[in-house]
């Protein structure tokens, strides 16, 4: 961690210094916000999370519920949300704390004994060795826990105000019938209502800049902007519940996919020991139906797991949470209020994130993972353009790339869910799930997720200069061992989600030196001091060199060939208010670990940018100045 730049620091470090909103932060609702963010779900923590991070955004979260969340309906968490938990500072606290799945059981008919299941197939549950971090089962309620504790201990101090609920919106329109077009104006109105304390039952109306509906699949935000949810109707049931239990099922603490005459199970051991989940198989739904499947008792979701898991039993000792419902998969048309036909219209105000605008089965275990991602892309977002580095218009990028993510999901587990709740018999054979399970992995982990061209995402023309870096994905880390103090580091857990964006030089061949002719000390002048560089252009008076863009440099020698002040000084800027010197972003590579042939580095260097949501926006030659300056252009916007 980095904390003494300002001073020495002997207390808690994650505790940073309050700042703008959140010196003497209102403990009531204002009359006039920012961002009013609407339901501290996953998406809603995650996007207060970050926008606390820029102090100068007035950001404020509302939630019905007069407390936290005690129990909460997701537990999955995939690989790329730890690798985001890792970025707001907590993933290695939240791995103690949760289970590991390291391997899924399938079950199937015995052929012997059709009435009883026995083990198919063993899996990996990262088969290629996706990511470096595990695939976790954690109460959603101790996510939200993480991630208001960082709102809280940043600078801009966001935490959740209970007790109140969205009524309704209106965005206002000028006279010639455009909305405010300035991200500081609070051109929406916003009805709210207490639901607890004394002002329980009293309605008000205040203003906002921008809001945020993490509101739930029953979204009144969605309501209040006109869209609507489209898609399949459900008719397959499961049960689901959450239960301390005796048994003598082998596999009782491993993930199971089981399958057999009397229906399908999901099963998943929980956080904590003792505890698991099963997804209990209800079968299908009649038109006719009417919602009755939903009123199926706890006693019957057990009958039904006992008769599909024979000759094994379970004995529950207490339920502490259960539910029935019904799969479906639903998508609304746009994740904004904008105009996407219309390139003129107004730059949208209010967005929808997670359930609010995508909706599918818990089989995937997507659900809570996937709209993290929603708040995480759409707070950096909002956090820029409000603090002024940006325009207006990367606002029209996040309905654009979500729901592109969302449909893809959806598709996804469409198959996913038809072939949990299909008979074996009724498979093209007998190890098709399993296969499935492993050749798809990448996706259900988080890592498929590809944003195409756009201001914040550059052509593909210079991808081979790191094909292990696509354009649009995630940054996909890898080893280097720190120069100054020769520590191994993973180059993407260094990143925070500060709000910055970063750009990684990995060099060409010339040894670290400050006084010749090479590429990267070419590119090292350029950005110190050109006037196109992005730590000149958008530099504002007082701040640090790295306070918008941080910089890293990779050489291909090791660390003991060079020492940093061999390092051009863009690469250790003087940072804080002591001007202290910074040198823990100079890397050398590892001689059994090269990150130049893991990812597919050229030999000649690249230069790799990568967005605050820690996906990479474009890649460049190392000579390109005028180009990556162009780049960068089109993000920020000019100091005023």
């Amino acid at each position: 961690m980095h904390f003494h730049q300002n001073g020495y620091v002997s207390a808690d470090p994650r505790i940073e210094q309050a700042a703008g909103f959140g010196v003497d932060r209102s403990e009531d609702l204002p009359d006039e916000v920012d961002v009013l963010i609407v339901g501290s779900g996953p998406a809603g923590m995650i996007a207060a999370a970050q926008l606390s991070q820029y102090p100068d955004v007035n950001a404020r979260m509302i939630e019905k519920r007069d407390s936290r969340l005690v129990i909460g309906q997701a537990d999955g968490i995939q690989a790329r949300s730890v690798e985001t938990f890792q970025a707001f500072g907590f993933a290695e606290e939240i791995m103690r704390e949760g289970y590991h799945i390291t391997e899924m059981s399938f079950w199937n008919p015995d052929p012997e004994n059709p009435e009883h299941i026995i083990r198919t197939g063993r899996p990996k549950d990262d088969e290629h060795g996706i990511s470096e971090f595990p695939h976790l089962i954690v109460n959603q309620a101790r996510v939200l826990d993480y991630f208001a504790q960082f709102a809280a201990q940043s600078p801009g101090r966001i935490t959740p105000d209970y007790g109140i609920e969205f009524v309704d919106l209106s965005v206002d329109t000028g006279v010639d019938g455009e909305a405010a077009s300035s991200a500081k104006e609070h051109s929406v109105s916003v009805t709210v209502r207490y639901t607890a304390g004394e002002r329980a039952g009293q309605e008000r109306t205040i203003r906002a800049g921008y809001v945020v509906g993490c509101d739930g699949a029953r979204s009144k935000v969605r309501s209040a902007i006109g869209r609507t949810m489209t898609g399949d109707q459900a008719n397959h049931a499961w049960g689901v519940m959450d239960v301390l239990a005796n048994s003598d099922f082998p596999d009782i603490r491993t993930k199971c996919a089981i399958s057999s005459k009397h229906g399908n199970i999901l099963h998943i051991p929980r956080e904590g020991g003792h505890l698991f989940r099963m997804y209990v198989d209800l079968g299908e739904v009649p038109e006719d139906d009417a919602r009755k499947v939903r009123s199926t008792s706890i006693d019957e979701i057990i009958r039904r797991a006992n008769a599909i898991i024979a000759p094994y039993s379970i004995d529950v000792k207490n339920v502490a949470w259960h539910s029935v419902y019904e799969v479906g998969h639903r998508l609304t048309d746009a994740f904004d209020d904008s105009d996407a036909s219309d390139p003129g219209s107004p730059c949208p105000r209010v967005f929808i994130t997670g359930d609010a605008c995508h909706t599918h089965s818990a089989k995937a275990g997507q659900g809570m993972n996937v709209s993290m991602q929603d708040g995480f892309n759409i707070a950096w977002k909002l956090g820029q353009v409000i603090s002024g580095r940006s325009s207006t218009e990367l606002l029209r990028t996040y309905s654009a790339e979500r729901q592109v993510a969302a449909k893809n999901l959806i598709d996804f587990d469409k198959e996913w869910s038809t072939l949990m709740a299909t008979p074996q018999e009724e498979l093209p054979d007998k190890t098709y799930l399993e296969e499935f399970y492993v050749k798809t992995a990448e996706f259900p982990a988080g890592f498929m997720t590809e944003y195409t061209e756009s201001m914040i995402t550059t052509p593909t023309r210079h991808q081979e200069l790191a094909a292990g870096f696509p354009i649009g994905k995630r940054f996909k880390s890898a080893r280097v061992k720190r120069s100054c103090d020769a520590n191994f580091v993973h180059l993407g857990h260094e990143a925070r989600a500060d709000g910055r964006w970063r750009v990684y030089v990995f060099a060409d061949r010339a040894a670290p030196t400050v006084s010749d002719g090479s590429t990267v000390n070419g590119l090292a002048s350029w950005l110190e001091s050109d006037p196109a560089s992005p730590l000149v252009a958008y530099r504002r008076k007082g701040e640090d060199i790295d306070a918008l863009v941080e910089l890293s440099v990779i050489y291909q020698q090791e660390h003991k060939e060079f020492a940093f002040p061999d390092v051009p000084q863009v690469f250790r800027p003087h940072v804080g208010a002591f001007d202290l010197e910074y040198v823990e972003r100079i890397y050398a590579t590892l001689p059994d670990e090269d990150i130049f042939d893991i990812r597919e580095i050229s030999r000649d260097g690249a230069v790799v940018v990568v967005r605050p949501d820690q996906y990479v926006s474009g890649i460049f030659p190392i000579d390109a100045h005028e180009e990556i300056g162009e780049f960068f252009a089109g993000v920020f916007a000019p100091v005023q």
